[in-house]
């Protein structure tokens, strides 16, 4: 007699539509990218890092196997001690974001010095007014007519 062959109703994520292998399309896809580009250890490192992005106090609150990135610290190299899980939007400010910035939580900045190693660092400047280092100048008097400060300004030939 031929050989059994047990066939999925749906996917192990749920999903009824079955794409090949008993998966469905985001499964089947994901599953060929583990083993092209992670090495078939992308699975190990969302779980060893709890299905949860790496970056203390990331609020980025999405779930899913498509909300998440895992990242390779050295390019090319599978080992699952040099990758770790970032959300998308971690994963784009390491990634793709051109400055660093200060406020960054420490491992994302490590992350991007990693890509980054040939990058300047820059720091903002902060052009927000400050409470009390205004200074309020009258250009008139109470009267309408010009102030005598202003007026006794020398002329510099601007009009």
């Amino acid at each position: 007699m031929g050989r059994l062959v047990q066939r999925s109703i749906c996917c192990p994520c749920g999903i009824e539509k079955l794409l090949a292998r008993g998966l469905c399309a985001t499964c089947y896809t994901l599953k060929r990218q583990d083993e092209e580009y992670f090495g078939g250890h992308r699975e190990k490192v969302l779980a060893r890092d709890g299905y949860r992005c790496a970056v203390p106090r990331c609020t980025t609150l999405k779930r899913g196997k498509r909300s998440l990135a895992v990242h390779h610290r050295e390019p090319g190299n599978n080992d699952p001690k040099r990758m770790i899980t970032l959300c998308l939007s971690c994963h784009a400010k390491v990634t793709r974001t051109l400055f660093l910035e200060e406020d960054w939580p420490e491992l994302l900045r490590v992350l991007w010095r990693e890509q980054h190693p040939k990058a300047k660092e820059q720091k903002f400047l902060n052009f927000k007014a400050q409470d009390g280092g205004r200074e309020t100048l009258r250009l008139f008097s109470d009267s309408g007519e010009d102030s005598t400060a202003l007026a006794s300004q020398p002329d510099n030939g601007i009009s």
